[in-house]
């Protein structure tokens, strides 16, 4: 996917994340932190289960990439903590407050670096829907809470 600055209002309260030169990250991937480094959603060992992928996402959720971070560049990028993030979803309604995770890509053993989905737990979110939406759509506002600098909006796993 390419970048796509998908904040959309409310203070990012940003951090300063160190990201390894092997690794690509792109404005707007929800990333997680491995070890003391940033890494796209995409990058995360498959636990092989959406939700034990999604609850391992959880527990490292750093934010959302607001600086792109090409291959071979290992310069340290802005990561927002918080803030009102539109999200690419499948087709679906959300209600205010309707905890929503990490989407898992369609292969089954990889997670979207950009895409989220509604979960049925607070140890799979990384954060709450923001916006009603009543009638199905393909995108969400997402008020996101980092797990790792905030304990997020659910306690951790």
């Amino acid at each position: 996917m390419a970048n796509k600055m998908r904040w959309r209002y409310g203070d990012t309260t940003p951090v300063v994340l160190s990201v390894d030169s092997a690794t690509a990250i792109e404005i707007g991937d929800l990333v997680y932190l491995d070890t003391d480094d940033a890494k796209p959603a995409s990058s995360q060992a498959d636990q092989s289960t959406e939700a034990a992928n999604q609850e391992l996402f959880h527990d490292n959720f750093a934010g959302v990439a607001l600086q792109a971070s090409p291959a071979g560049s290992a310069d340290p990028i802005r990561v927002a903590t918080t803030g009102v993030f539109e999200f690419d979803c499948p087709s679906g309604t959300f209600e205010v407050g309707d905890l929503v995770g990490i989407d898992e890509a369609a292969s089954g053993t990889e997670l979207e670096d950009q895409q989220v989905d509604a979960v049925t737990g607070e140890n799979l979110a990384v954060g709450r829907c923001a916006k009603r939406v009543p009638v199905a759509a393909t995108s969400v506002l997402v008020d996101i809470t980092s797990t790792v600098s905030h304990g997020g909006p659910q306690a951790a796993a």
